[in-house]
């Protein structure tokens, strides 16, 4: 979750995300979100997800806006130090947090996305780009503009309405944010694909 946003907060669009992901996909998906400044808490409970699983088997998907973009990147590369594949991170209008660098994808992910703005004074990284091009594809850096086609933002202080407008319209752009679910989702539904084609094999024949 982006800024001092805690976990769960349904009002913004990440959040509703992880659980229509869940729901959609129930025994497929298990949907985890944490604030940004709780690191540890989310490597924590990953693991325990994982359990005795091979970590190349691990199926993994990160994503989050504002801060939370940038921990996605931080995220995976504290599992680029344990040996766990991503899949795929996410950034939407990624801010970078002190001491965190969210422009270079770690070599563990395979694939990264990066959507941004760049109106008012808070808006996100433009470009990210692989510290190994062999074994991370950059899927694009893909810019947003809401000057002509606003994005309601119901549920936000006076504050981020006033100060951070399109930094928020971002986070909650519809069309944004199904492109990204069909990404994830696409992640899924090959992985069941596999799943099925390895269960095809296995399974004993007259």
């Amino acid at each position: 979750m982006g800024g001092r946003v805690s976990a769960g907060n349904v009002v913004h669009r990440e959040a509703r995300v992880a659980k229509d992901l869940e729901r959609e996909y129930p025994g497929a998906v298990k949907a985890m979100m944490f604030a940004n400044r709780d690191g540890a808490a989310a490597m924590a409970a990953l693991l325990k997800a994982l359990g005795d699983l091979p970590k190349a088997s691990a199926r993994i998907v990160l994503f989050g806006h504002s801060w939370g973009a940038c921990e996605t990147v931080n995220f995976a590369r504290e599992l680029n130090a344990r040996g766990i594949p991503v899949l795929l991170t996410v950034q939407v209008d990624s801010v970078r947090k002190p001491g965190e660098d969210d422009s270079v994808i770690p070599p563990n992910v395979r694939q990264a996305v990066n959507f941004f703005q760049t109106a008012g004074w808070l808006h996100g990284r433009r470009v990210i780009r692989a510290e190994d091009p062999r074994r991370t594809e950059v899927l694009g850096n893909f810019e947003s503009s809401y000057a002509a086609n606003p994005v309601p933002v119901p549920g936000y202080s006076w504050y981020a309405r006033m100060f951070m407008h399109s930094h928020i319209e971002i986070e909650n752009d519809d069309t944004l944010w199904t492109r990204i679910e069909g990404m994830i989702a696409a992640k899924v539904q090959r992985g069941d694909a596999v799943a099925q084609r390895v269960g095809s094999a296995a399974a004993p024949t007259d």
